[in-house]
């Protein structure tokens, strides 16, 4: 499947992000959540990031998957899901391609 990035703007908070695709005459609507996370509300800030990242995922409703882990810096990692709809078309696409 194809790619293309599209630039969301690095400001605190979550960023819901609804796209309308059309594809080949195809219209789908994908949904996308862009949170930042910051290592200081791990429970061991000072501990290894795989870990924090972890931990912090645990915590995330079910109906989002874990779409991409951006680049990390000394404050936080921008982490971004997928609305678990739009998942299984991408999924489904994937599979047609």
């Amino acid at each position: 499947m194809s790619h293309i990035a599209i630039p969301i703007p690095t400001i605190p908070g979550r960023h819901e992000i609804e796209i309308e695709v059309t594809v080949n005459g195809l219209k789908e609507q994908l949904h996308y959540r862009v949170e930042l996370f910051y290592w200081d509300n791990c429970s061991n800030p000072a501990g290894h990031r795989a870990d924090c990242i972890s931990e912090m995922l645990a915590h995330q409703d079910p109906e989002w998957a874990v779409y991409y882990i951006g680049a990390p810096n000394d404050e936080y990692v921008p982490i971004t899901f997928v609305k678990k709809e739009s998942r299984r078309f991408l999924q489904h696409s994937r599979a047609i391609a």
